[in-house]
């Protein structure tokens, strides 16, 4: 025999399956995970916001827009002219965090479109002021500088808009062919000048050295001929060559010719 069950109990298990389809369909309930706020809203209208954890919601009526407030990255590709009116190309990265006790606001304000509606632009504005006030070649020595600048007008832009500025980051400036290859004939210049300089400077040494060199000589000689003069002269110019002689006579003497080192006279 087939059991029988009773009519109430075969409408409750219904009931039962049904609200479980339900609550499966419907999820009258939303997980807010750490590092997110979650916008409450009613019709499009906002109500509140939400922490971490489980949350149970009206489905029907409620939407939850979940909001990230870990830091973020964003890069973005930017162009400007310097103060001497070279194109300049850069690409800024950008870290940055939403203000937790402001994500309403923002939400309100932006949407969920704070990168394209405001970061982005701002970091376009803030490249083209800063460059604009340096010179091409400055940008380039005085990178950190720049940067700083950057740094700064960004973190009051975005300030305003409740988006906390935490970095930036710059790759290379790049400028236009005609520029890099002015660069690059100006170091050459430079490394030539360089060179050029340092063998004037060698040839300046080595000249200084033969000054040094004659001047000690001619006090050699000086104080030699002072010695000679002080040893009596002639007789000890005579005493020096005596001291040289080997002692063999010529073999041919010339008319009126005297031996060496023989005065007759004395």
């Amino acid at each position: 025999m087939q059991p029988h069950f009773p009519r109430k109990t075969s409408i409750t298990v219904g009931i039962a399956l049904l609200l479980v389809v339900l609550i499966v369909l419907f999820k009258p309930w939303t997980i807010i995970q750490s590092q997110q706020v979650g916008i409450v809203t009613h019709f499009g209208r906002i109500d509140s916001t939400l922490g971490e954890g489980l949350h149970f919601i009206n489905p029907f009526t409620t939407e939850i827009v979940k909001m990230d407030i870990t830091t973020q990255k964003e890069s973005v590709d930017a162009s400007a002219s310097s103060k001497d009116l070279q194109s300049v190309t850069t690409q800024v990265s950008l870290n940055f965090n939403l203000e937790k006790d402001r994500i309403s606001d923002i939400y309100r304000d932006l949407n969920t479109e704070y990168i394209d509606r405001v970061i982005a632009p701002s970091i376009q504005e803030a490249v083209k002021s800063a460059t604009a006030k340096y010179t091409a070649e400055e940008l380039i020595t005085k990178r950190e500088e720049v940067k700083g600048v950057i740094f700064q007008d960004l973190k009051t832009r975005l300030g305003t808009r409740h988006i906390n500025v935490t970095e930036v980051l710059i790759t290379n400036f790049d400028f236009s062919a005609s520029f890099n290859e002015a660069v690059e004939a100006k170091v050459k210049a430079e490394q030539d000048a360089l060179a050029s300089k340092n063998k004037l400077e060698q040839t300046k040494y080595e000249a200084e050295q033969k000054v040094v060199t004659a001047t000690a000589e001619a006090q050699a000689i000086k104080i030699q001929a002072e010695a000679v003069t002080q040893q009596g002269g002639a007789d000890y110019v005579k005493l020096k060559a005596i001291e040289k002689w080997n002692g063999v006579l010529p073999t041919t003497m010339l008319p009126n010719g005297s031996v060496p080192f023989i005065d007759l006279k004395q």
